[in-house]
């Protein structure tokens, strides 16, 4: 892949892997200490949040459970624009993102599963059942995991990152899929009652801390994705440092 960090401009700056390390490294603790008060604040309003007449307490997973399948899916968007940095620009941290924002979706996609099946069980009757919303999250788990395996089998990291962003790229066709199946067919999924046409149909009691987990979990989202980034920077980079060692030896 072409190293743009010896290319002019301020594209370079931001293409430096060194650079890149000095400024989330300065980040990255703003990121999780604003993520953590987010979270005490938008949960700490969740608990105190009235009883659904509907589902009663059992509402106020919806705090943590909306929050998570739309970082699940927000993940996965990440990714495919940093797959198209990946096929189309060849920037040096494309590749990173990518493969830093795998294991973090996978894992905010299982917990959005988990917990949807936890919320089901009293309101369905079920852990599970497979309608369209429910079988598309658990086909974007799947994929994360495929893309997670996929990116370790490929020794060769041009043919690896090349594989991994058609993957990613492919894959985003299911995003949609998931956020309009309760549109397009019958699902035991209620219709969008944030963003929706209209406006949020969904009281301010539940709104509010709602929104407010949800940010917190994006900000941690984000700031994990940059630890994950240095991680995979660091560890390339011993990686490099040992191949030259070891030539060197050999030599």
């Amino acid at each position: 892949m072409t190293d743009l960090s010896a290319t002019p401009g301020r594209f370079a700056i931001l293409a430096n892997p060194t650079r890149f390390l000095q400024i989330s490294g300065a980040v990255q603790p703003w990121l999780y200490g604003l993520a953590a008060t987010a979270l005490a604040v938008g949960i700490g309003l969740g608990l105190t949040a009235p009883e659904d007449y509907q589902h009663g307490s059992t509402v106020r997973i919806m705090f943590i459970h909306v929050p998570f399948a739309w970082i699940s899916m927000m993940a996965w968007t990440v990714m495919s624009a940093s797959a198209l940095g990946t096929l189309v620009w060849r920037h040096p941290l494309a590749d990173v993102a990518v493969k830093a924002a795998a294991p973090v979706g996978a894992v905010f996609t299982a917990l959005a599963l988990v917990t949807g099946s936890i919320w089901g069980r009293p309101m369905w009757g079920t852990w599970w059942v497979w309608d369209a919303r429910l079988t598309s999250v658990f086909i974007l788990f799947l994929m994360y995991l495929g893309l997670i395996a996929l990116t370790r089998a490929l020794d060769d990291p041009g043919r690896s990152a090349k594989a991994a962003a058609i993957l990613v790229l492919v894959g985003f066709v299911n995003i949609p899929i998931i956020k309009f199946s309760v549109d397009w067919w019958n699902t035991l999924h209620q219709p969008a009652s944030v963003m929706r046409a209209g406006g949020p149909s969904m009281p301010a009691a539940y709104l509010v801390p709602l929104l407010v987990s949800a940010v917190g979990f994006t900000l941690l989202f984000f700031a994990l994705h940059l630890t994950a980034m240095r991680t995979e920077i660091l560890r390339r980079r011993v990686r490099a440092l040992t191949k030259l060692s070891l030539r060197a030896t050999d030599a």
